[in-house]
């Protein structure tokens, strides 16, 4: 080893999939394919669209067989993924657009495809919620497949490592992470990525560290470099000093041993020190993740994102397809409760089978989307609550609507489901008459007028995500402003407390949903301003409920207090950074 070749470099990134691992880098530049472009004779069209055909049914052969190597390697969760890359391979409105693009212009079919899947991985990019931006990579992944076997260029793969390499890339696709040899891929690092795309799923199924988010690493280090990877704080630091080797080997055995009691202790109550039980419940996208639920020991679904039902699908599901879904998740869990959330489709989250119900707009963020799409859609909208109220009658389900921006918008959408229910009652269908309506706390107005939505409402849960995006006017995916978004900013704060009072003053209870209820740092602030639940990813419980076991709420509330006082978000950050050290020691 020569570490002290080169100076040592520390680069910031997104820790992604915990661990730490040292190492050589090796660094993998996919090529970018290109793309010839001419004219077909219209004599050899026909054979144009058969080649097109093949490259389809070779491009779902060797995803199959990923998906079968996935699943016999590393489990059949982690295999589904691909479920979502084979379903693209089926989308008519990909698949037909591209045959229309290539009558209409005669252009060879790589050309014709080439520009249509680019359309929908931009759509994609535009989306709001990240989790579902980054379904951008799975078109992407299966366009470059579909690409490769037009052109008859070889699968590119990182199954060839000669020995045991950190690995460092611009991005990875769900199937080259998922051709990774488990045994010589020591970490991995890109440069773009975000803590729910596949490859980190992969990675943290693998149990190998993952940092994303390194801008331009790939251009700073060469083959060859040693590095340490820390997955825990998002860290690269290469060609590392003997002192830092040291410092970090002993980091190493003090994680281990911490994860260890962490796991231990996310079987025991989530109850402070004071006596006061904090329910935590988990978020998901799909009905298939109901297992995290219960591995985790969650007390139930705080949020079940409905849209990615809609949004992997060529056509709108049935309403006795999503009861099946629905009902699935319910059963699974009862008696604890699942809040299923009415659909956030609209402009950023457009349904690729459907594009024709979601016009292009120029402010997608702020447009036509979510429950303000649904009550123009009053069809769709109708055949998700009517699903939803069947679910109902097999467990305890919750409803909740996204984006309500006041009590006009949210009379209307209780009016519809209020008609669901004298259809099923007119049909004998059973359901819970009792069951609990709720409003997302997620845009300023919404805040403002908590009051007025509590009238109407039997919970709150708050979307800090776009809570704190909207009152600070911070456009999250945009990385010259993105350092502005800053939950602990006072004005977020104060909003927070508004919310939860006049809740409270109502008798309702008031949870949240978003990143914020999963960072430990971060948690102790929001019970103590009063917060009744926090719902976040499920692997993210048991370092939440290690803090709740190690504080009080007396002391909770005191964070509160005194955050509230100060005005600038870095100094609140500082001091709920204090009160967690003091009080989750890594040793």
């Amino acid at each position: 080893m020569d570490s002290g070749a080169r100076n040592e470099l520390t680069v910031q990134g997104i820790a992604a999939s915990q661990g730490i691992a040292y190492g050589q880098i090796f660094v993998y530049l996919q090529n970018e394919i290109e793309v010839p472009s001419y004219q077909v004779e219209p004599e050899k069209r026909i054979e144009e669209v058969a080649r097109f055909d093949r490259a389809l049914v070779v491009t779902r052969q060797q995803i199959a067989k990923i998906k079968n190597e996935v699943e016999k390697n590393i489990g059949p969760e982690e295999a589904a993924i691909f479920d979502a890359h084979l379903m693209v391979l089926e989308d008519e409105a990909l698949i037909g657009e591209t045959i229309r693009e290539f009558e209409a212009t005669g252009r060879n079919i790589e050309t014709c495809f080439h520009q249509v899947s680019t359309r929908y991985v931009q759509a994609f990019e535009q989306i709001d919620d990240e989790y579902l931006r980054e379904r951008a990579g799975d078109l992407r992944d299966v366009a470059q497949r579909v690409l490769q076997n037009l052109l008859g260029q070889a699968e590119n793969a990182l199954n060839r490592l000669a020995d045991r390499r950190i690995v460092v890339a611009t991005d990875i696709t769900p199937s080259e992470s998922a051709s990774l040899d488990r045994s010589a891929a020591l970490a991995l690092v890109t440069d773009s990525g975000s803590r729910t795309s596949h490859a980190v799923i992969v990675a943290r199924s693998m149990k190998i560290p993952a940092v994303v988010g390194v801008r331009d690493l790939t251009k700073r280090v060469r083959d060859g470099d040693w590095a340490i990877i820390d997955g825990y704080d998002g860290l690269v630091i290469v060609n590392p000093s003997e002192s830092t080797l040291f410092r970090y080997g002993k980091i190493q055995e003090r994680k281990k041993s911490f994860e260890a009691r962490l796991l231990e202790v996310n079987r025991l109550p989530a109850v402070t020190l004071d006596g006061v039980g904090v329910s935590l419940m988990a978020n998901i996208e799909k009905s298939d993740e109901v297992g995290q639920v219960q591995e985790f020991f969650a007390d139930g679904v705080g949020l079940y994102r409905t849209e990615f039902l809609f949004l992997n699908a060529a056509r709108i599901p049935t309403e006795q397809e999503q009861f099946l879904d629905y009902k699935r998740v319910v059963e699974s869990l009862a008696p604890k409760p699942v809040v299923i959330r009415t659909l956030d489709l609209g402009g950023d989250k457009p349904m690729s089978g459907n594009a024709e119900l979601f016009p292009k707009e120029s402010n997608p963020f702020m447009g036509f989307r979510a429950i303000r799409w649904c009550l123009e859609n009053r069809d769709i909208f109708k055949n998700q609550l009517r699903a939803i109220l069947r679910a109902s009658a097999h467990g305890k389900a919750c409803l909740m609507y996204p984006m309500i921006s006041g009590a006009d918008e949210l009379a209307r959408a209780n009016a519809l489901l209020e008609e669901c229910r004298e259809e099923l009652r007119s049909r004998n269908v059973p359901f819970d008459a009792g069951m609990e309506v709720g409003t997302m706390i997620e845009i300023p107005s919404a805040a403002v007028t908590a009051d007025l939505l509590a009238r109407q409402s039997a919970f709150f849960s708050i979307g800090t995500n776009d809570l704190i995006q909207y009152t600070l006017a911070i456009d999250r995916g945009n990385d010259r402003i993105a350092h502005l978004y800053e939950p602990t900013h006072p004005a977020v704060l104060r909003s927070l407390r508004h919310i939860v009072t006049e809740a409270h003053r109502a008798k309702l209870e008031v949870s949240v949903c978003g990143e914020m209820a999963g960072d430990p740092v971060f948690a102790p602030l929001l019970l103590g301003l009063g917060i009744d639940t926090l719902s976040m990813s499920p692997a993210w419980l048991p370092s939440v409920k290690y803090l709740i076991r190690s504080m009080t709420m007396a002391d909770a509330r005191a964070l509160a207090d005194e955050a509230l006082a100060l005005g600038s978000a870095p100094e609140i950050y500082a001091r709920c950074e204090a009160f967690y050290r003091a009080r989750v020691r890594i040793e």
